[in-house]
């Protein structure tokens, strides 16, 4: 199983990342390249990254299964911004070329004031404009909630803009089970939604998977995720979605909340691998922090 969690990237860049992934016997991860809210980047220190993979190496972590993730402020629906949005791709496509990570995740951005129509092709044409012949990123439009404008947020919807890419060898999908289930996909049946996206788009086509609950019910369009087997999810719904035959050489990444600001990812992979609900996830997780 290839199953990691979202890590830090910080005054050690690429190197923090394995390290923190590591301490959650992980061998994945995804990471952004500086804050996911601004535009402020520092270079990249090819020394740590370096270091990073040679203790991946080691570690025996793929940096052909490790994630990026773009930033948020980055909209290529809303045609007023997407001069900004367009620049600023570019550059993070550029920073995880430099560090050898293959695939991007991008939420596809929010209509806002624009038509759905409008707005995809918005996306469209802000996409061929980042993707050339050159670029060594698959960018990973992810699956979305449906909160506010979104788009992206059920299969036909990712189709119109998958169907509409240039360089269709460079662009992908990120499923995000939070989001299916807040979109009004029923994850308890899940293959059927598999087989609905192999028909329309191709299963070969999702690169990554990101794996939480949810706190809402199902179709609430909401986007709050959940700690694993705490949300409406379920344990068991999202072990079949992990386990599942067609999907086994994806990376799985959990963004579950944190809780009272320590990370729950070395239980919840644990649990995960054991296939057991972790029933104390809360206490097993304060008391591992505060007795380090």
């Amino acid at each position: 199983m290839i199953i990691g969690s979202h890590v830090s990237f910080n005054s050690e860049g690429l190197l923090a990342s394995v390290k923190e992934a590591l301490s959650y016997d992980a061998n994945t991860f995804m990471f952004y390249t500086g804050a996911p809210q601004n535009s402020i980047r520092k270079d990249i220190n090819m020394d740590y990254a370096n270091k990073a993979f040679a203790l991946m190496k080691e570690n025996n972590i793929d940096i052909n299964n490790v994630i990026c993730h773009a930033p948020y402020i980055i909209n290529l629906a809303n045609k007023e911004k997407q001069e900004f949005s367009i620049s600023f791709l570019k550059n993070e496509v550029k920073r995880c070329e430099m560090l050898n990570v293959k695939y991007m995740v991008l939420h596809p951005g929010s209509a806002v004031s624009y038509t759905r129509k409008e707005a995809t092709q918005n996306i469209i044409d802000g996409l061929n404009s980042v993707i050339d012949e050159n670029t060594n990123v698959m960018i990973l439009l992810e699956t979305m909630a449906g909160k506010g404008t979104e788009i992206g947020i059920n299969i036909d919807e990712i189709k119109a803009i998958l169907d509409n890419i240039i360089y269709k060898n460079k662009i992908g999908v990120c499923l995000d089970t939070c989001h299916l289930n807040d979109s009004g996909v029923d994850i308890s049946s899940f293959d059927d939604y598999l087989n609905e996206f192999d028909k329309k788009i191709g299963i070969n086509k999702i690169k990554c998977i990101h794996i939480n609950d949810s706190q809402n019910e199902r179709s609430s369009h909401k986007d709050r995720h959940a700690n694993i087997g705490y949300g409406t999810i379920g344990f068991d719904s999202l072990i079949n979605v992990i386990y599942n035959d067609r999907l086994k050489d994806v990376p799985k990444i959990l963004e579950t909340p944190y809780i009272e600001e320590c990370p729950p990812y070395k239980f919840e992979i644990e649990s995960i691998r054991n296939k057991k609900f972790n029933s104390t996830l809360k206490e097993d997780v304060i008391n591992f922090y505060k007795n380090r």
